[in-house]
């Protein structure tokens, strides 16, 4: 009993997919053949369209197993501590500081590479 209540939703996830291709490719479609047509008809319908495919493909498996992620990520987003504004500016200061730094090495050895390589040429 118990693996016939398993495949059922397998069985009716498959056919949630064939909808929401479906109605993704009416929407493509049916906006090339009604390019005669004003652009915020076509705008509206599209979207229309894809809302329902997106409310279709949220009740399929893969989409709860989305709706699980996306309420766990903020839970996570939640638990992060931000840093203050002080230790933001600091940070960036010193990442300004040292990527200074480094383009001044490497200026400095670009400078002594094109004199080397100018004094062998010449």
């Amino acid at each position: 009993m118990k693996a016939k209540a398993e495949a059922q939703p397998v069985r009716l996830d498959g056919f949630k997919w064939a909808l929401v291709i479906a109605l993704i490719a009416v929407a493509v479609i049916g906006n090339m053949y009604f390019s005669d047509s004003p652009l915020l008809y076509r705008v509206v319908g599209v979207v229309l369209l894809s809302v329902v495919a997106v409310l279709v493909f949220l009740q399929t498996l893969k989409g709860q197993k989305l709706i699980v992620l996306a309420k766990e990520a903020r839970t996570e987003i939640r638990k992060v501590i931000w840093p203050t504004r002080p230790e933001t500016i600091q940070t960036t200061l010193i990442v300004l500081a040292a990527v200074a730094i480094v383009a001044f090495l490497l200026w400095l050895i670009d400078l002594m590479l094109s004199s080397a390589i100018r004094g062998l040429i010449y």
